[in-house]
């Protein structure tokens, strides 16, 4: 009776930590973005201190850690359409510790978030609202021009965080990109992220690692005659070779 009282005042003090260290982040964030947004194109100063402001979300907190594999399969001067499986809203933070530049696709909801959501559109990441097809179409056209400039995209083809770790079907939008733009895919796997922080849940769950395995990226010329449902299923079948169930 006496942990889960402990473990949830963890996780409501860690809420908090993030919200008020979020009003010390912001501003920094805004001080970057007028100092450099003419000259950086694709804001990857910005960028780069958002990977460290979320970073720091897992670093000081302790019973976390996570580890990378196969950094050494990305290559930082190309342009990927990066998918990976969704098990947790703690895959966001992860993604950013690999301090690659990317422009992320996320629920038009959390752009609404006080300063997280403000530094989100700072970045000119990407909102997309599910079940809009008006929507799509702007995502679509977004990300299109992003990687015509050299900004890679960071997508969940999932779609949502699955509650029991098994990988939901994943949804072509990501494919048809890749296929359409005839960039390379970067597949990405995480693993024990849905350990720390269950989909429907806010509750600490104890010492937690994270591990994100980089896979070798998938060319277009291997994929150019495919059709993007066959893709999808080819990836996540690849994805999910590597996904441990907990």
């Amino acid at each position: 009776m006496v942990q889960p009282l402990i473990f949830r005042l963890i996780a409501v003090l860690y809420i908090a930590f993030v919200f008020l260290t979020s009003a010390f982040f912001f501003p920094l964030a805004l001080i970057i973005w007028l100092t450099t947004v003419l000259l950086d194109k694709r804001l990857r100063l910005l960028h780069g201190f958002t990977c460290f402001w979320a970073s720091s979300y897992i670093w000081l907190m302790p019973p976390w850690s996570v580890s990378i594999k196969g950094k050494e399969n990305i290559d930082a001067n190309d342009t990927y359409v990066i998918v990976s499986n969704h098990q947790s809203l703690v895959d966001i933070l992860v993604a950013f510790t690999l301090f690659i530049h990317f422009k992320w696709v996320s629920k038009a909801e959390l752009f609404n978030i006080p300063l997280i959501g403000w530094n989100m559109v700072l970045n000119r990441y990407i909102r997309l609202r599910r079940g809009d097809h008006k929507s799509v179409k702007t995502m679509y056209k977004a990300c299109e021009k992003h990687l015509k400039q050299g900004s890679s995209i960071y997508l969940f083809p999932e779609g949502t965080r699955s509650e029991s770790g098994k990988m939901r079907k994943f949804k072509e939008g990501a494919f048809v990109l890749a296929k359409r733009m005839e960039k390379p895919i970067l597949p990405i796997v995480i693993n024990g992220s849905r350990t720390a922080l269950p989909k429907n849940s806010f509750n600490f769950h104890g010492e937690t690692h994270i591990e994100v395995t980089v896979l070798p990226p998938i060319l277009p010329e291997s994929f150019r005659e495919e059709s993007a449902k066959d893709l999808a299923a080819q990836v996540q079948h690849r994805i999910k070779q590597h996904v441990v169930l907990d």
